[in-house]
C-alpha cells in the first residue's frame, strides 16, 4: 500500500495512492496523519498491517494537482547515516567506516516532496543526496538485526540536503549545524509498505538530476550497511519511535565530489527517484 498526505502545510489529510495512480481520500479510514500525535499510535498498533482489503473502491478522489506533503507527519526524530555507500566514500575520498557514521537532521527541515527547497542565508555550498529511507513501525529497543526487519513499516524516498561549508569548514562544529535547514529534508511522494518492496529494499535504482543533467545513478545494492543492520545498530544506543524516520546514506555523483563543485544555485531544478518509491522535485530559491 502507498500512503500519501494531501493539502497544504498543517493541513494534510492522510491518503492512499492507487496503482494507477489515483489519490483517494483516506480520512474516513486512517487516523489523521496530519498530527504527529497520531502518528505513533497509528504504526504502534500496526495499523498499517490491519487495513480492510480492498479498501478504496468507495473513497472520495482527491485533486491530483494539490500539493503533496510529507508521507508521514513530523517524526519525532530524523536519524541519517553518513558515508554509507561504497562509491560515494571512494568520490569523498574517504575509508569506508567500520561501523555507521550517525548524525540528525531537525525535524523542522521535513517538508513535502515537492516543496521550494530554500538557501539558508549564507549558503555557497549548499548539495544534494538522493537516499533510501525508512519508517520505524513499532519501538525498537536493543533490536537483534535477525528481528530488525520486523520494527520497519515501510520506506520513502529523501533527498538529504546539505550545506558543505557549515557541515565541514565550519571549526569546532558537528555535521548537524549543515543538514538540518529548514527545507533540507523533502521527503516522499508516499510511504510505501514494506510488502511493497524487496526484503531491505536491496538492489533498488536511484538516481538524481539538476537542470535535468543527471547527477547521481547508482543502487541500493551499493549500501556498506543495509537496513536491518542499521535499525539494529541504532537501537543500541537510542529508542527508536514508531513514526521515526532513518534515511541510509547516498551514493556517487554529489556536487562535493566533482571538480569543480557545482553547487546549487537560485533557479535550479533538483529530481530524484527511487524504484518503487516515486519521486520528486524542487526547484531552489533564495
Amino acid at each position: 500500500m502507498k500512503l500519501i498526505r494531501i493539502g497544504e502545510p498543517g493541513q494534510e489529510r492522510p491518503g492512499i495512492l492507487t496503482d494507477d495512480g489515483v489519490r483517494l481520500d483516506a480520512s474516513s479510514i486512517l487516523d489523521d496523519l496530519g498530527h504527529r500525535d497520531y502518528d505513533e499510535a497509528f504504526f504502534a498498533a500496526d495499523a498499517l498491517g490491519h487495513l480492510v482489503d480492498g479498501v478504496g473502491d468507495d473513497l472520495p478522489v482527491l485533486d491530483a494537482d494539490a500539493r503533496l506533503g510529507p508521507p508521514i507527519a513530523r517524526p519525532s526524530k530524523i536519524v541519517c547515516i553518513g558515508l554509507n555507500f561504497r562509491d560515494h566514500a571512494e568520490e569523498t575520498g574517504a575509508t569506508p567506516p567500520a561501523e555507521p557514521v550517525v548524525f540528525m537532521k531537525a525535524s523542522s527541515a521535513f517538508v513535502g516532496p515537492n516543496d521550494d527547497l530554500l538557501l539558508p542565508r549564507g549558503s555557497v555550498k549548499t548539495d544534494w543526496e538522493v537516499e533510501l529511507a525508512f519508517v520505524v513501525g513499532k519501538v525498537a529497543r536493543y533490536v537483534e538485526e535477525a528481528d530488525a526487519l520486523d520494527h520497519v513499516a515501510g520506506y520513502v524516498l529523501h533527498n538529504d540536503y546539505s550545506e558543505r561549508e557549515f557541515q565541514i569548514e565550519r571549526s569546532g562544529g558537528q555535521w548537524d549545524k549543515g543538514k538540518g535547514c529548514d527545507t533540507f529534508a523533502p521527503t516522499g511522494p508516499f510511504l510505501a509498505t514494506a510488502d511493497e518492496l524487496p526484503p531491505g529494499a536491496a538492489d533498488l535504482r536511484m538516481w538524481l538530476t539538476v537542470n535535468g543533467e543527471s547527477r547521481q545513478e547508482s543502487s541500493t545494492n551499493q549500501m556498506i550497511f543495509g537496513v536491518a543492520h542499521l535499525l539494529s545498530h541504532l537501537s543500541q544506543f537510542m529508542t527508536l519511535l514508531p513514526g521515526d524516520l532513518v534515511s541510509t546514506g547516498t551514493p556517487a555523483g554529489v556536487a562535493m565530489g566533482q571538480d569543480p563543485p557545482p553547487y546549487l544555485r537560485a533557479g535550479d531544478v533538483v529530481e530524484l527517484g527511487i524504484d518503487g518509491l516515486g519521486s520528486s522535485r524542487q526547484v531552489v530559491r533564495s
